[in-house]
């Protein structure tokens, strides 16, 4: 069976095998493409995961479907913006398995943090 791909324009946000979703990453961009909170990591992990709650919802799904998701933040300086904010997000005892990584830059530079995930479907 081929893989059910929800594309915006050349590129897919989500892509769903089974019961299983895979999100690509999420930056803190509104739906005009401006990214939120330039300068202030706090507001982009709010706004990425924002969109990711947006991702996961186009396919009945929610925060409480992730099981995995990959943290990536421009430098070590911004760490702390995202374990504070990170946990407001996930209900305690909920919280997927995460990978952390302080990277050197993203696809634009007035970007800071983007998030990726996997979610489970309910049968």
């Amino acid at each position: 069976m081929a893989p059910d791909v929800y594309d915006i324009g050349t590129y897919s946000h989500i892509v769903k095998a089974g019961n299983t979703l895979y999100i690509a990453g999420q930056v803190a961009r509104d739906l005009e493409g401006r990214t939120v909170g330039v300068g202030d990591a706090a507001a982009q992990v709010r706004g990425a995961f924002d969109n990711l709650k947006r991702c996961l919802s186009s396919r009945g799904a929610s925060l409480d479907s992730v099981v995995k998701i990959t943290l990536y933040v421009v430098g070590a300086e911004n760490v702390a913006a995202v374990r504070s904010v990170y946990p407001t997000y996930f209900k305690p005892g909920c919280r997927p398995v995460s990978t952390l990584l302080v990277v050197a830059g993203l696809a634009r530079p007035d970007m800071l943090f983007e998030v990726d995930a996997i979610a489970i479907l309910p049968d």
